[in-house]
């Protein structure tokens, strides 16, 4: 029998099983047209859980529910699996972030969310104490991140999973920019991980909030007329259950019709994107004479322009892998301009603190405001348009292009293409 989850594409608390099955290599499969508040009230569902709770995942040996319990059990499907540690102490702090995961933070997003949008009485002292609840559990998620990657050792465990899933719901619905700068370390880890392959399959394009939804009237039940108690006491019991918490994050998680970028209704450019890409990765010898020369051949600068960006805090940078990692999930982050840019960043030193310079090629004139929008790492850099009528800056940008060594002076740690 095939693992079976009960849950709609878009519940939160499926994506923990799903994308621990992608790790896994397991193979999970979502039962289809499935919908909250239809599905999960048949007859066959109360069987598997007959509180009607979803996700349900049913297995070879009985259902199993509770959204956590069925990520684990998802996990150690993997002999040796590596979402929970290497050790029995890392096994502890797997089960201890997964629990502060699901009562400091999903917990504290949901009381502060669903109240927002009808699903429960609004009220302000209320709100207040879950956002003051939640940011006391971000400052500390914060100051763990600041020195570590992810929650448990050196690779995503399952408490990346469950973390990741649960503030998911909060970056597309309630926690803006001027919320999250807060917590850069926080952004850091989310914008990286929701950009890893085993997450975006599931998650797909991730998309900030850009403001906080306004309160809704909380959905009552219609009052009954004022005639006979017995005949109001019979019309409050025909009326339908109220919505549950689950029920109405989906509702709220509904995907919307993207608008078209500005960046597709530019007037059309000589200049071939993918070409140049093609080009770039397929030179192997004398990459100056064949790839410089051909960039130039082809760069187009009414319909392109080139930007120089230097990190703002390079003192920071005092450990190499964690400034690599740092610019691996700034390229991850830049995912969606994959169609309108080329860049390169170059991490420069051979010893600490080290720098980080980067050359993009962007669509258009300008830094493309989309992007600025979506990738909060674009503020940590400073950005200069390149003046290609100036033969010193032109040759920089030879010279990143081709990963030249040393660069500016110093040797090259590492170089990054994205393309």
């Amino acid at each position: 029998m095939a693992l079976v989850l009960h849950a709609a594409s878009n519940n939160k608390n499926g994506y923990k099983a799903l994308i621990a099955a992608e790790y896994c290599g397991v193979k999970v499969e979502l039962v289809k047209d499935f919908q909250m508040g239809v599905s999960n009230k048949t007859p066959e569902f109360l069987k598997l859980n007959p509180i009607g709770k979803v996700p349900v995942l049913e297995t070879p040996d009985g259902p199993v529910f509770e959204s956590n319990a069925i990520a684990r059990y998802v996990a150690r499907l993997k002999a040796d699996t590596p979402l929970f540690g290497s050790s029995l102490i890392e096994h502890a702090l797997v089960d201890q972030w997964i629990d502060f995961a699901t009562l400091e933070i999903d917990a504290n997003i949901l009381r502060w969310f669903i109240p927002r949008i009808g699903f429960a009485v609004y009220l302000p002292p209320a709100e207040e104490a879950a956002i003051s609840s939640l940011k006391r559990a971000l400052t500390a998620l914060n100051t763990h991140l600041a020195s570590n990657t992810y929650l448990v050792g050196h690779s995503v465990t399952l408490a990346d999973i469950i973390m990741i899933s649960n503030l998911t719901l909060g970056f597309n619905r309630l926690l803006t920019k001027s919320f999250t700068s807060e917590f850069p370390h926080v952004e850091r880890y989310f914008w990286t991980l929701v950009n890893q392959p085993n997450f975006h399959k599931l998650l797909g394009e991730v998309k900030q909030a850009e403001s906080v939804p306004p309160v809704q009237s909380a959905k009552k039940p219609s009052q009954p007329k004022e005639p006979a108690k017995k005949e109001a006491k019979k019309e409050v019991t025909k009326e339908a259950p109220k919505p549950k918490v689950e029920e109405a994050v989906e509702e709220a998680e509904a995907p919307k019709p993207k608008a078209k970028n500005p960046l597709d209704l530019l007037p059309p450019s000589k200049m071939i994107l993918d070409d140049w890409k093609r080009l770039y990765s397929n030179t192997k010898t004398n990459f100056r004479e064949v790839a410089v020369k051909g960039f130039w051949d082809m760069y187009d600068p009414e319909g392109y322009s080139l930007w120089f960006c230097d990190y703002k805090y390079n003192d920071e940078n005092t450990v190499s892998f964690v400034t690599l990692n740092k610019v691996g999930g700034f390229l991850q982050r830049m995912d969606l301009a994959r169609k309108y840019a080329f860049g390169k960043m170059l991490v420069i030193g051979s010893d600490p603190p080290f720098k980080v310079k980067g050359l993009w090629l962007f669509r258009g004139q300008e830094v493309p405001q989309f992007i600025i929008d979506e990738c909060y790492d674009m503020e940590l850099y400073d950005w200069c348009k390149v003046d290609i009528t100036d033969e010193n800056q032109k040759e920089r940008v030879n010279q990143m292009i081709e990963d030249h060594e040393p660069f500016e002076g110093e040797a090259l740690l590492d170089a990054k293409c994205f393309k």
